[in-house]
């Protein structure tokens, strides 16, 4: 086991993410949120709860154009998202980002991680894995995004421009993109609004919330019992200390609190009327 007394002592923090991550994040965010408010009545137009959302915000029509909007700012942001890791990878030289301990790219580490976390679930391991930076399931979100942005945003973009595509395209692939469109993005809900957000905020170690995404930070206490891994290859590597900062402002916490709330009643909300539109079918 680590020794957490210095990480105890005197409450300190490092930074986890970074300023530019925070803001990649709470973009998409909301336009996720966004856009399965927005979706999900078109594909449930005859639920009740659907045909009065459209009425209160302007018919089916509104919902559309609201949809295309934000699947606009979700496309331009996965745009930025790319074009800032190609720069690091190939004008900054930081090679890390594509291997190692402190990149999002799945790793053997990583399978072994999960079979391990399994089996201390089912009892047959005393304590879990020591993991790293990243957790599988974090990395499994992170590449999840790019899944949905191909699949659902492809097949999206697909229908919107379907004049265009429609001059070199056979009919049965709008079908198609309709179906993988519609079926997809309802998968894609109900896991962020499941899983992601209960791995995020509702396991034992976070609930009720977990602020790191909101203000960066997180106590380096929190780091050595949840990450040892990073926490024993920082201290070995010594950058630690370049890492220290001091305790989020209350202002920022506060706006996480509130953002953080908001977000897990509404997805919440929209996973249980759908529940009961599919069940209602």
């Amino acid at each position: 086991m680590i020794d957490t007394a210095t990480a105890r002592a005197g409450n300190q923090h490092y930074f986890r993410h970074s300023l530019f991550q925070r803001l990649m994040h709470g973009v998409l965010m909301p336009t996720f949120v966004g856009l399965a408010a927005t979706g999900l009545p078109l594909k449930f137009s005859h639920a009740g709860w659907s045909r009065s959302l459209a009425s209160a915000i302007g018919g089916f029509d509104a919902i559309l154009f609201f949809h295309k909007v934000l699947a606009v700012i979700m496309t331009l942001q996965m745009v930025v998202h790319v074009g800032f890791v190609v720069y690091l990878v190939a004008v900054k030289r930081q090679k890390g980002i594509l291997w190692g301990p402190t990149s999002m790219t799945p790793q053997p580490r990583d399978i072994k991680e999960m079979f391990e976390h399994l089996r201390y679930f089912l009892g047959l391991a005393k304590e879990p894995p020591r993991f790293g930076r990243y957790t599988y399931w974090e990395k499994f979100d992170y590449f999840a995004v790019f899944w949905g942005m191909a699949v659902i945003g492809g097949s999206g973009f697909l229908m919107w421009f379907s004049e265009f595509f429609a001059t070199f395209l056979p009919g049965s692939v709008f079908n198609a993109a309709l179906i993988i469109h519609s079926e997809e993005a309802l998968l894609a809900v109900w896991f962020i609004f499941t899983i992601h957000i209960f791995n995020s905020h509702l396991r034992p170690q976070k609930f009720p919330m977990d602020m790191v995404i909101f203000t960066g930070r997180e106590t380096l206490e929190e780091l050595a019992e949840l990450r040892p891994a990073e926490y024993e290859r920082l201290v070995a590597e010594g950058d630690l200390d370049a890492s220290l900062a001091p305790p989020p402002p209350l202002w920022l916490r506060n706006f996480g609190r509130l953002v953080g709330v908001a977000i897990v009643i509404t997805g919440v909300t929209i996973f249980v009327l759908t529940i009961v539109a599919v069940v209602g079918e």
